[in-house]
């Protein structure tokens, strides 16, 4: 048996050496138009951006090897031009001219090809490793880039652009960047892109490229021009099919081969396989094309089995996904919601904000997780963005697809479980848990962009949460207080609870249900609705990566990754306070300590290279400035005071004035703290010294708590086990305690101020209090106040 197969990337090479290991007799011809075979094209935008940095890394299989290996006649630079099915002959085109091979079965692995002609020396596709070497020609010497379209290839083009310091501008002709995902969905790699320094104009398409001698000019419909030395159009591709259609095989309406679940076409002896193919949508059926390397992989295989006569069969595609963009993670499976909305399908979804693994043990991520469902509880889609542990639960919910698992018994898989990779209850699970309470009606949800005018969001966070951000119009009830005020609510009303992530949310509208209340519950809650309404994007000021000083010697590693806010930025302040120009640390810490890190080192004449988030955590080079900066420059804080009014001596809001007062002091503030009344609480020596006292401030002794130590907490303190349970908690996720808050805001040379009529009200001595600096009235205070940039009541 005689087998051309024309295409030697995925789905041909794939064919090729599965066929040779079925028939060792059969006479195998691999025909590809460019001169490597079963190469990464996956990973042509890293090489760009160095990440890959030796060009052979990408071969996957020599053509030399391939033959050797497989007894394959690989013919490279030989590119198929017309099928002559009725004398069974392929016309082959090559440096030297044409000629016609015979065959007995023909396997087309043709692929696609990038969307849209382009005719400019500087206006590139990246589809091929040609491709690839000539924009590599163009980077030398390159200060500026467009890429013109925010898929997969497109985004990861720009990021590795980027990362060589170019300027980087990206045009996408919808809403959002990569349209596998929802637009909700899709804000924070936006965000992340943004960050990076990254230009994004959205809902614009290219007028016009005009090449000039050194650069190029697109025009947008909008107006706007933007020079560049090199553009990257990543527009999306179509099926390389111009063979099949010329010979007249059955091709569907955008051009796509068609073939049945064997691979075959319509002409029994030809066969077709990858990107240039329609296969089956496995959720409503029909036709569907999935352009992914994983697919066009198993096509190939399933090819060479029919053509040596096995019955095996091809299922459709998922198209399960997933892309690198900055720090984030993104990934999608299935039927996107707009989709389900173009083809008119009923379907339920829900938003969830889990963390990537047990939220105790140090490096967890919060996820953001959308899945979607029947009213019969078959998964549609699913998509999920965060910075770890987001490869595998998406292929979880794959799987959980293609054995046609319902979204209910997502809560039923068993799932490994350990500490540093997720908690006992999956975010798998917890999606399968709550599809099963919408379905059985335990739950009614609301979604942020659709929750009825007539509602009353109710927000049952803490005040302290609700205060930082809310959605508007929503009233404020704790949870923990919820039963005790349900009298004051109107029962005429449609109450929408909220939280931060939609667990305590569904608990309020449980509780209220059950006492006779109609409610629903915000999908997601708080961290949902902000994916709906962001903020505008940042702009980036100045497009060159700012280049460090050189460090004198090795830098000393610095890990805080343990440790909570404000606990890294004050190790680093002390460390780089004392260090000389040149000199810094190689610092560990959070993947979400990157903005502070920034906007700390701004004010503390230092400056960060080669930051990177690596797996769970951040690292980064921290260098002090050079001595000519060092005597220009002035933190950003130097000169501005902060003044706090610690009234409180609740144990988590002394804890959120010392955090505070800790993070200001490490930027340069200084800070004042005003401890007066209650909050006199949380100077208190434990044991205090043997003070002589009347018998009313002897009462006020026994019943105020014994300093910061026994402190209580505002909520849920349960006779002190909540306060326990609190304290325990931040031991293990390396919080500082309250008497260490302490202990490091004196050393940063906050000052501590004592209410002298509060002392004498309270019947409190200054033997008693530890670290204060002077006891002062109020006058002293609004001296101090009035001179500061911020002032705190806590």
């Amino acid at each position: 048996m005689k087998v051309i197969i024309v295409g030697g990337v995925a789905a041909g090479a794939s064919a090729a050496a599965r066929l040779r290991r079925l028939d060792e007799k059969a006479r195998i011809i691999l025909l590809e138009k460019g001169q490597a075979i079963s190469y990464a094209n996956c990973g042509l935008p890293y090489h760009l951006g160095g990440v890959i940095p030796d060009r052979d890394d990408l071969l996957v299989m020599e053509p030399e090897k391939f033959r050797a290996w497989f007894e394959i006649e690989v013919r490279t630079g030989h590119e198929a031009v017309k099928i002559d099915r009725q004398n069974k002959l392929l016309h082959v085109r090559t440096s030297e001219g044409e000629y016609t091979e015979s065959y007995d079965k023909l396997l087309l692995a043709t692929g696609a090809v990038p969307a849209g002609e382009v005719t400019q020396t500087r206006v590139l596709h990246l589809w091929t490793l040609a491709d690839m070497d000539k924009i590599a020609a163009r980077l030398n010497g390159a200060r500026r880039a467009v890429i013109v379209g925010a898929g997969f290839i497109g985004l990861e083009t720009a990021e590795n652009l980027r990362a060589r310091g170019l300027d980087v501008t990206v045009i996408q002709r919808s809403g959002h960047v990569l349209p596998t995902l929802d637009a909700e969905m899709a804000q924070p790699l936006a965000e992340e892109l943004a960050r990076a320094g990254i230009r994004l104009r959205f809902s614009r398409q290219v007028k016009s490229y005009d090449e000039k001698s050194d650069s190029v000019e697109i025009e947008l419909d909008n107006g706007e021009k933007i020079e560049a030395d090199v553009a990257v159009v990543s527009t999306g591709v179509v099926p390389n099919s111009a063979l099949a259609r010329e010979c007249g095989l059955d091709c569907g309406k955008r051009g796509h081969i068609v073939v049945d679940a064997g691979m075959r076409t319509s002409d029994p002896d030809i066969y077709a396989a990858g990107d240039v193919v329609e296969v089956v949508d496995p959720i409503f059926g029909g036709p569907t094309a999935i352009p992914l390397a994983g697919p066009a992989n198993k096509q190939g295989r399933i090819a060479a089995d029919s053509i040596a006569g096995r019955n095996s069969a091809y299922r459709g595609s998922f198209g399960t996904s997933v892309v690198k963009v900055g720090s984030l993670t993104a990934a999608a499976v299935g039927l996107t919601e707009k989709r389900l909305a173009e083809m008119k399908k009923p379907y339920r979804k829900l938003y969830l904000h889990p963390v990537s693994n047990a939220s105790y043990f140090p490096g967890e991520s919060r996820l953001t997780l959308k899945l979607l469902f029947g009213p019969d509880g078959v998964i549609y889609g699913a998509q999920i963005v965060g910075a770890k542990g987001v490869d595998k639960r998406i292929d979880t919910i794959a799987q959980a697809m293609r054995n046609r698992l319902t979204a209910p018994q997502l809560g039923e898989l068993e799932l490994a479980y350990a500490p540093p990779y997720s908690s006992a209850k999956d975010p798998v699970n917890f999606a399968g848990f709550v599809a099963e309470n919408i379905l059985t009606g335990l739950t009614d949800p609301v979604y942020p962009d659709s929750i009825p005018a007539d509602a009353q969001v109710l927000d049952v966070r803490e005040p302290e949460e609700y205060g930082l951000g809310a959605v508007p119009g929503a009233i404020n009830i704790p949870l923990g207080g919820l039963r005790s005020r349900l009298e004051g609510l109107d029962r005429s009303k449609l109450y929408v609870a909220c939280c931060q992530v939609g667990l305590r949310g569904y608990l309020a509208e449980r509780i209220l249900k059950q006492h006779g209340f109609r409610a629903a519950n915000l999908s997601g809650g708080y961290l949902a609705w902000k994916l709906f309404h962001p903020g505008p994007l940042p702009e980036p000021e100045s497009t060159p990566l700012p280049a460090a000083p050189v460090p004198s010697g090795p830098l000393q590693t610095l890990d805080v990754r343990t440790l909570q806010c404000p606990g890294p930025v004050m190790k680093l302040k002390k460390i780089m306070g004392s260090a000389k120009s040149g000199e810094g640390v190689h610092l560990l810490a959070a993947a979400t300590f990157e903005l502070d890190l920034l906007n700390w080192a701004k004010g503390a004449d230092c400056t960060v290279k080669n930051l990177a988030h690596r797996e769970g955590h951040l690292e980064a080079d921290v260098v002090k400035g050079d001595s000519a900066e060092s005597a220009s420059a002035a933190p950003e804080n130097a000169g501005k005071s902060v003044a706090m009014v610690v009234f409180s001596n609740d144990f988590d809001r002394a804890m959120a004035a010392l955090i505070l007062a800790n993070g200001f002091a490490a930027t340069g503030a200084q800070v004042n703290m005003f401890f007066t009344f209650w909050g006199l609480s949380v100077l208190r020596k434990d044991p205090a010294p043997p003070v002589k006292k009347n018998l009313i401030s002897r009462m006020f002794g026994r019943m105020l708590p014994k300093g910061p130590a026994r402190l209580a907490l505002s909520k849920m303190n349960m006779m002190g086990m909540g306060g326990a349970m609190m304290r325990s908690v931040m031991k293990k996720k390396g919080v500082l305690t309250l008497p260490e808050l302490i202990r490091s805001a004196k050393e940063a040379g906050v000052r501590f101020i004592a209410c002298d009529m509060a002392m004498d009200v309270m019947g409190i001595t200054r033997e008693e209090l530890d670290g204060v600096d002077e006891v002062a009235g109020v006058a002293t205070f609004a001296a101090l106040a009035e001179k500061s940039g911020t002032t705190l009541f806590i």
